[in-house]
């Protein structure tokens, strides 16, 4: 029996995720049930591509992922199920939630679910909690081996998936730049899309300065040498830093206050930054 993780932008101030708890031990009531986050921003589905992508790797091989947010239930968008290349299982609206996944790691095989035909029983006549009665209710029965993967629908070309933009990386001369897709929540480091290896190009060595700059589109929101360090403690308390985070990309942090309060600075494709050797 896998492993079924869920994940959804719905909070636990109600009901919601306990449903889908009891839908899926309804299925099977031996399941092992786990949370990746509940705590997704409402209908923010980069994040949940991006959480998708930080997280699946370290689970074991079949796991089920369930990824609920969900700005269009009901329409016509359609449901999804992916096999990763590294064997990782995804059950998700075809909303762009695959995007991490789809450019980082690889999917093997996808297939458009057909949610009439998998439709938790007594539930046709509702059509606003798909989450419930379509993701979770067959993310447990795929991790109950009650079905297989061929058993929930129609194949689909990889390539035809919704995918969302990311931002690219470039690099010049004594200096790299790139987007910051997210950020460390509790903490308010700012996450980048510089991977480690772009970066070490630039020769910069634990304890020196750089340059960083800070766009929202094309307006400077932010400027100022940092030390590029190994740990946080590396700088005073209050001292911002540049360091690499967990998934190895650059990160901009201050040590033991939230960057991202502190000067406003958001995530996504329109916020830019370059890292400048001095």
């Amino acid at each position: 029996m896998a492993k079924l993780v869920l994940q959804t932008d719905f909070g636990l101030v109600d009901g919601a995720v306990a449903a889908m708890y009891g839908v899926a031990y309804g299925v099977d009531d031996k399941l092992s049930i786990h949370d990746l986050t509940h705590e997704i921003p409402p209908y923010d589905i980069f994040a949940a591509s991006y959480r998708l992508y930080q997280t699946t790797k370290y689970w074991p091989a079949g796991t089920v992922f369930v990824s609920v947010v969900d700005p269009g239930v009901g329409s016509d968008r359609r449901s999804i199920i992916a096999e990763t290349a590294d064997h990782h299982f995804v059950i998700t609206p075809d909303n762009g939630t695959l995007t991490h996944l789809a450019k980082f790691v690889g999917l093997k095989r996808v297939s458009v679910i057909d949610e009439a035909a998998h439709a938790l029983p007594g539930s046709q006549e509702s059509h606003t909690f798909h989450g419930r009665d379509i993701y979770a209710y067959n993310g447990a029965k795929l991790a109950s081996g009650q079905i297989t993967f061929e058993d929930l629908g129609t194949p689909l070309a990889a390539d035809q998936i919704v995918m969302l933009p990311l931002g690219e990386v470039t690099q010049q001369e004594g200096q790299i730049a790139g987007t910051i897709d997210i950020l460390d929540i509790r903490f308010g480091s700012l996450w980048t899309n510089i991977p480690l290896d772009a970066f070490k190009k630039l020769g910069v060595a634990p304890g020196e300065l750089v340059q960083v700059s800070i766009y929202y589109r094309d307006q400077m929101r932010y400027q100022n040498q940092m030390p590029f360090t190994r740990t946080f403690a590396a700088v005073r308390v209050g001292e911002p830093l540049v360091y690499v985070n967990s998934l190895l990309n650059l990160g901009v942090a201050i040590n033991q206050d939230s960057f991202s309060k502190l000067y406003h600075i958001g995530t996504g494709v329109d916020w830019h930054i370059t890292v400048k050797r001095l």
